[in-house]
């Protein structure tokens, strides 16, 4: 095999299977919700792994790597998610943070110059405000306040002011993600535009059928498949990080008392059980509705990203300034 991409890995010494089309974010913008409908179709192929994030090399760069142990290091490793396709299927997968990437889409081309893109984008302000209730669930933001979490941004950037729990800095730098039209800029400098199809979250939310049916005829497979509608990932408030410090170090084994508890219970169950059992626990005990937005604040932001939104629409031919909301901002 003769392709390479921005990773150091030398080339595999055989052919193995290439994705095909990527679904390339926004994060909190329906890309999970996507990714789950698209694995149920007969026809198409993604790993289980969502978020191996390989080809975004500026982002592992950037993170603790070695945070998620399943993601794949090198090239090889990366295309081995995909050997289980047959052939009549379409291999794809789901990163959402290619779209944030600056060099992922250069990768993208380089490995597969065919590969179908599919983005979504969401309403700036909400998608901000989503984002950092996420990052609150995950523990890599600790500022419960996003406009304390958006004022903290010229200090993380220097490195300070950055949760110990927080695996990629770079992520709390909230403003770097509403760049919209330079990172769809960044795909149709390396792809044509037949082969880039860009979603918006109002619509996937509205009528996720009908949606995914549209990516389905975009990546060239039967339409008619049924769809299960669905809502994944979830914007939710976390009701204590204490607590959730507490599922987290059971989960992971960590703390005397919770190992004597861990060995029996993984002598009795299986580990599909148990991750259920902790999802559940960590749904009922940990998360709640997420509080009322800041209305001021949300105002202060749609404000900034007016210019942005307009542009966007005109890029797209779409009035965006009108379905988000903007055309009545002062």
């Amino acid at each position: 095999m003769t392709t390479s991409v921005e990773s150091g890995a030398a080339p595999c010494a055989r052919s193995p299977r290439i994705p095909d089309f990527f679904i390339v974010g926004q994060p909190k913008s329906g890309t999970t919700a996507l990714y789950e409908i698209l694995r149920a179709h007969p026809q198409l192929y993604l790993p289980e792994l969502k978020e191996p994030m390989f080809l975004a090399s500026d982002v592992r760069a950037g993170a603790r790597w070695s945070a998620v142990r399943a993601r794949p290091r090198t090239l090889e490793e990366y295309l081995t998610l995909f050997a289980p396709a047959r052939a009549e299927q379409r291999a794809g997968e789901a990163s959402a943070l290619y779209l944030w990437s600056r060099s992922a889409a250069a990768n993208i081309a380089r490995l597969q110059p065919a590969a179908r893109i599919v983005a979504i984008l969401r309403e700036p302000a909400s998608f901000l405000r989503s984002l950092h209730l996420q990052f609150l669930q995950d523990r890599s933001e600790t500022e419960k306040d996003l406009g304390k979490a958006l004022a903290l941004e010229p200090e993380r950037r220097l490195g300070k002011c950055i949760p110990r729990d927080c695996a990629r800095p770079a992520a709390l730098l909230y403003s770097e993600y509403v760049h919209y039209l330079e990172q769809l800029r960044r795909y149709h400098a390396v792809f044509p535009s037949e082969q880039v199809l860009v979603l918006i979250y109002d619509d996937f939310r509205r009528d996720n059928e009908a949606t995914a049916r549209s990516v389905l005829r975009f990546l060239d497979v039967e339409d008619g498949h049924p769809i299960r509608v669905l809502e994944a990932n979830p914007t939710v408030r976390l009701r204590s990080r204490r607590l959730g410090g507490a599922v987290r170090a059971f989960s992971a084994g960590r703390g005397p008392a919770l190992r004597v508890v861990k060995v029996p219970v993984k002598a009795l169950t299986s580990r599909r059980l148990r991750h259920r059992g902790l999802r559940i626990a960590r749904r009922r005990l940990l998360y709640g509705a997420p509080s009322p937005p800041d209305e001021d604040l949300m105002l202060e932001l749609r404000r900034g990203f007016r210019d942005e939104v307009g542009a966007l629409g005109e890029y797209l031919n779409r009035d965006l300034v009108s379905l988000w909301g903007y055309d009545g901002i002062d």
